[in-house]
This record gives C-alpha cells, structure tokens and sequence, in this order.
C-alpha cells in the first residue's frame, strides 16, 4: 500500500511518498512544492493542483494523510491556507484516495510518542523510522512523511487494503 503525507501550504507544500508492505516502510519520495511569491495567489493554486494531480499520478497513491487546518492567530494565513488544503483535497478525492486528517499534536504523538515535540526531535524520529542517511529536510517534507507514517501505524492492512480503489469514480 502507498500513502501520500501532505503538509498543507500556499507558499511551501510538504510531501512524503511512503510504501508500507508486511509492517515494513519504505520511502519512495518526499520533498516540497513551492510557489512564487509574486504570483497572484490564484495562480499559485492552480500550480499547487497541477503538482498534486503530477505526485499523485507518478506515486499512484491508496491513502492520503494530511494535517488538519488548527486555529491561526493569523486569519489571512489560515484562510490562505485553508484555500490550499481544498485544492489538495480535491485532487485527492479526483484520484479517489480515502482521506485521514491528523492534528500536529498527533502526529507527534505518534511519531515521536511525545506531543509537545519540536521539529528536530520529529525529523529525528522520522529518520529513524525510515531508516534515512540523513534528516529529511526540509521540514515540511520531514512533517509530511511524519503524516504518512502516522496514518501507516493507524491502518489495518487487511482490512483496507485496496478500499481506495473499490471508492466509485464518478462522485
């Protein structure tokens, strides 16, 4: 099974590609999508759909995990944001893939067994987990595969495998 983690961003989009097969993790990729600064910001989320819909046709993906929106002091960046997260979702939903959200605490719950964890203990514990040379930078893409490996320690292989591609393609 694949899971696609996303950190949702405007400006900076984390992604995690993880391939989980009999408990082992695997990563097949991870990295950013940015957008310019000086871009209209509707442009920057058409460029933000046309990565998404480009990761998950290459990775084919059966899972997605991605942070849920928390309260922001700054409502224009969480509005933004928010914009963001329903591009992604959206194409996700386009390509069928069950969806699981997750708080940050959570997930560093989950990956570090700590909640109030900083972001150098999660890369840390993220590249242990998947057995990385190096700490998985930058840190939306070391939060994007803490996403997907908080949802792969979630999942009951037997029981979901192959869900996402039963879901019906024309909803």
């Amino acid at each position: 099974m694949i899971i696609l983690g996303i950190d949702p961003g405007f400006a900076i989009t984390g992604f995690g590609v993880i391939e989980k097969k009999d408990n082992t993790l695997k990563v097949l990729d991870y990295g950013v999508i940015t957008t310019p600064a000086d871009a209209e910001f509707s442009f920057r989320l058409k460029l933000l759909s046309l990565d998404m819909k480009e990761i998950l046709s290459k990775y084919k993906p059966d899972f997605l995990s991605i942070e849920k929106l928390f309260f922001c002091k700054n409502v224009k960046t969480a509005l933004d944001v928010g914009h963001a997260r329903g591009i992604i979702l959206l194409e996700a939903m386009n390509f069928n893939l069950e969806l699981h959200e997750y708080t940050p605490m959570q997930v560093k719950q989950a990956v570090t067994s700590y909640g109030s964890a900083d972001k150098m203990q999660v890369q840390k514990m993220v590249q242990s987990i998947l057995k990385l040379k190096e700490l998985p930078r930058p840190d939306d893409a070391a939060d994007a595969l803490a996403l997907a490996i908080t949802l792969s320690n979630s999942l009951n292989y037997k029981n979901l495998e192959g869900y996402a591609k039963k879901q019906p393609k024309n909803l």
